[in-house]
């Protein structure tokens, strides 16, 4: 049976998060299932696609993506990450209260409605960010992302993200980017089917209805 955890994060005065509850599987894929072309094929056969597989730095500035919901799987290492809340302006200048910070370890999986901010501490082991994949995240063919999660080398803390197939891109907005068009943030529709648990009452289907 699936581990599923739901947090519902209100929206504050910087960042919309989301009506839908943010989606937690720990260790949904096992340590010896976690390589990124099997993670790759889970994905692609419920209709996400890949976008970006990234070995993080110690720190990452909060943002949400204002159009599109997100589905990230960790590979190796393990970080904390914040949900919830943004950052209050330069670095090191503190966030929002609120929020929730959970531990992120290999073969868990996060879904994050659209407007739901996120940012990464303490990424271990510690090293200097990276994207392991091809371009920027935008308009990267299957062919390639395929190619790539079957060579890459891992290290780091490095998670994977993923996007409705036929959802819009996803974009950086950080806090009061969406000031005042909440509603729209809130609008994205739901995708067809879970990344990980396809139609599965378990996952999206049921707690996003």
């Amino acid at each position: 049976m699936v581990d599923v955890q739901k947090y519902q994060l209100p929206p504050t005065a910087l960042v919309p998060n989301s009506p839908k509850p943010l989606l937690y599987y720990p260790v949904f894929f096992k340590e010896s299932d976690c390589t990124p072309s099997k993670v790759y094929e889970v994905l692609n056969s419920n209709g996400w696609q890949v976008r970006w597989l990234i070995r993080y730095g110690l720190n990452q500035q909060s943002h949400y993506h204002s159009a599109v919901h997100e589905c990230m799987v960790v590979l190796s290492g393990s970080a904390k990450i914040l949900f919830g809340v943004a950052d209050l302006g330069g670095e090191d200048s503190g966030q929002e209260e609120g929020g929730i910070l959970l531990e992120a370890n290999v073969g868990d999986v996060f879904i994050l409605p659209a407007g739901l901010a996120h940012k990464t501490h303490d990424a271990t082991p510690p090293a200097e960010v990276l994207r392991l994949s091809p371009g920027d995240g935008h308009n990267v063919s299957d062919d390639e992302m395929q190619i790539t999660m079957g060579n890459v080398q891992l290290s780091g803390f490095t998670m994977l993200g993923a996007y409705p197939r036929h959802g819009s891109d996803w974009d950086i907005s950080v806090g009061g980017d969406s000031k005042g068009k909440y509603d729209r943030v809130w609008s994205v529709p739901n995708p067809e089917n879970d990344p990980v648990l396809g139609k599965s009452e378990d996952g999206i289907c049921g707690h996003w209805c």
